[in-house]
């Protein structure tokens, strides 16, 4: 009896609540049963999935029109439920029924007046399932007897109260991070304790430390992970190569930003005799040292992505194994993952092999010199240094293209938003905020890594293995709908089938838009109309490339999906997938999936209060 089951019989017999026995007995359960049924009963109750009332009423939440979802505050005060698991509109939430609830808070709520086709409903937040904010950082304020902290999140509202045995010897101005103890109720503050004084508001690196607190994310590695990192072998010695193919004979290049220490794709070109192009694409192979349930993978899944907060890093990996041995550094020997495709000049794929590898790169190249060397702008410099390889960027150019039109024809959608590049001094001063540029040479690695990755899903699918998938389904009809409500202002329109739209009828409209004076704010809006991509177990499909079959395949030592599906790789490589592993494999992806998404989610977040952190501060500095 699993709990799946009990979900299920009340989803497909929802026409009336039951009683726990009642329910018992007519899904048919054996006796013998009886304390496991009960069990997970309880625990869907427990997580909100089922709703029992006080009469022992048992149905599932929206029979009584009962939603779960995180609630979000406004600055004024009111909230919104973003409702899980069923296809429906945000609920208002007054400020007067949030009973208490913070914001980011996974909340119970109830409909009291249901809304229209233009009209959200509203509901009162009956039950607090998680809380979220259990510790909050923010700036101490000293009183008298006592002292308040102020939340750096302004949605939270509420100042926590701390009493003076609980400050930590905290001073007027520091920034701090406390743990809640009780939480607000009524009109009262809620009260807590400073575990962690990060120092006075203001000082050097101060700001980032508390966006690492604010977000949970892990600073560092506990010396268990560090000692069993050590124990890696700094180099790669003829031995350990074995049967791997061998592309050291090829002219394998990276090309990454100048900055970049985590190198972990390769790629190289090569025109074949029939007219087409054999594209190389190289991956570091990090499962050939992280070996799964060991220490390092477990903080691997754990943190599930590399963080990056402008002038700091927070690594998925040690850095011995992210800037080190797996790092595809130049003229070293370096254990790889290789996709091999033959593209034709459409940009088909039209074989392929997939195996693992050795490469020893022969450039450390950066984007900026290679758009230089392919726009025009070859100095004697680069000519002398790129030599050998100028005719191969000419090549990768022409492919890059190819591949990129093929996506075009098939309506994958490209924003084009302009990302932010900042810059800052050694104080962490933003010095610099601007437009960053996004060149052929950006391109061209985007384009040779999306070939990849979409190659490799299929190649996963078509063998029916447990596997990670990166998908993006198609909107909802409602969401388009309320586009196009959006877009009669401008007489435009998502055109075709809204029941199932297409991602043409997206790329036409981006396309339509583009270059007039609000082409922003209309991609903006389509943007937020569009789901998030996520990491599943499921082949979806991915809307926004317009791709059958898509994967992460090519990030391993920053993305922990990648890093699963190497294994997953290896294992069917070397035939060793047989049923049980399969039975395993399946719960595996499940939890990466979940956990991956979700990191990443926090990650994003993350990255963007610091980006946005330091876009004020420069803005602030250059007022008058």
């Amino acid at each position: 009896m699993k709990r799946e089951e009990i979900i299920n019989y009340l989803k497909e017999h929802s026409e009336k609540p039951y009683q726990e026995m009642d329910l018992f007995m007519e899904m048919g359960i054996d006796p013998i049963d009886r304390s496991t049924f009960i069990a997970n009963l309880e625990q869907l109750i427990e997580e909100s999935k089922v709703i029992k009332t006080k009469k022992g009423k048992i149905a599932l939440p929206e029979f009584f029109q009962i939603y779960v979802g995180k609630v979000q505050i406004a600055m004024r005060g009111f909230g919104f439920v973003i409702v899980e698991n069923v296809e429906m509109r945000d609920v208002f939430i007054p400020s007067d029924a949030l009973m208490g609830a913070m914001n980011g808070d996974k909340v119970q709520v109830k409909l009291i007046k249901v809304g229209g086709p233009d009209q959200k409903s509203e509901g009162e937040v009956i039950k607090i399932v998680e809380r979220a904010n259990t510790i909050v950082v923010g700036t101490y304020e000293e009183s008298k007897n006592f002292g308040f902290v102020v939340p750096d999140d302004q949605k939270l509202r509420k100042d926590i109260f701390i009493s003076r045995n609980q400050t930590l010897g905290a001073k007027q101005g520091d920034k701090v991070v406390v743990e809640i103890s009780k939480w607000p109720e009524d009109r009262r503050n809620p009260e807590g304790r400073i575990t962690e004084i990060l120092g006075q508001s203001g000082a050097p690196g101060v700001d980032i430390l508390s966006v690492i607190r604010t977000f949970k994310l892990p600073e560092v590695f506990s010396s268990k992970v560090l000692d069993e990192a050590d124990g890696i072998p700094a180099e790669v010695t003829e031995d350990m190569i074995g049967t791997r193919e061998d592309f050291r004979n090829l002219r394998v290049i990276t090309i990454d930003g100048k900055d970049a220490k985590d190198l972990d794709d390769a790629v190289h070109v090569i025109k074949l005799p029939n007219g087409n192009y054999e594209l190389g694409v190289h991956i570091a192979d990090v499962t050939h040292y992280v070996k799964e349930r060991s220490k390092i993978d477990k903080e691997a899944l754990n943190r599930a992505t590399s963080v990056y907060l402008l002038n700091r890093v927070v690594p998925m990996l040690p850095e011995r194994l992210s800037n080190g041995i797996c790092s595809l550094n130049p003229q070293v020997n370096r254990m790889t993952l290789s996709c091999i495709m033959e593209i034709d000049t459409h940009g088909d794929v039209v074989k392929h092999r997939i195996c693992e590898s050795v490469i020893r790169t022969v450039e450390r190249m950066n984007y900026d010199d290679v758009s230089d060397i392919i726009e025009g702008s070859l100095t004697p410099n680069l000519k002398t240094r790129y030599a050998d390889i100028l005719e191969d960027l000419e090549t990768m150019k022409f492919l890059a293209e190819k591949i990129r039109e093929k996506r075009d024809r098939r309506g994958s959608i490209d924003f084009d938003f302009a990302e932010t590049k900042i810059m800052l001094d050694g104080d962490g001063k933003p010095i610099f905020v601007g437009k960053a540029e996004r060149r052929i040479g950006h391109k061209i690695i985007e384009d040779f890594m999306l070939a990849a990755n979409e190659t490799v899903a299929e190649h996963m699918f078509w063998l029916e293995l447990p596997f990670v998938y990166r998908i993006h389904e198609t909107p909802s009809p409602e969401k388009i709908e309320s586009l196009n409500k959006f877009l009669n202002h401008f007489d435009m329109r998502v055109k075709g089938n809204l029941e199932d739209v297409h991602p043409k009828a997206i790329k036409s409209l981006i396309d339509e838009v583009s270059g007039k004076k609000e082409e922003h704010v209309v991609s903006k809006m389509t943007l937020r109309s569009l789901k998030q991509a996520k990491y599943s177990p499921n082949n979806d499909g991915h809307f926004g490339l317009a791709a059958k079959y898509y994967c992460h395949f090519t990030s391993p030592i920053r993305r922990y999906p990648d890093l699963q599906i190497h294994r997953i790789i290896k294992e069917m490589l070397a035939g060793k997938i047989n049923e049980k592993r399969v039975a395993e494999l399946k719960k595996i992806v499940e939890e990466v999936s979940i956990i991956s998404s979700e990191k990443e989610r926090n990650a994003e977040l993350a990255e963007r209060e610091v980006d946005d952190m330091k876009k004020a501060e420069y803005m602030q500095q250059h007022i008058g």
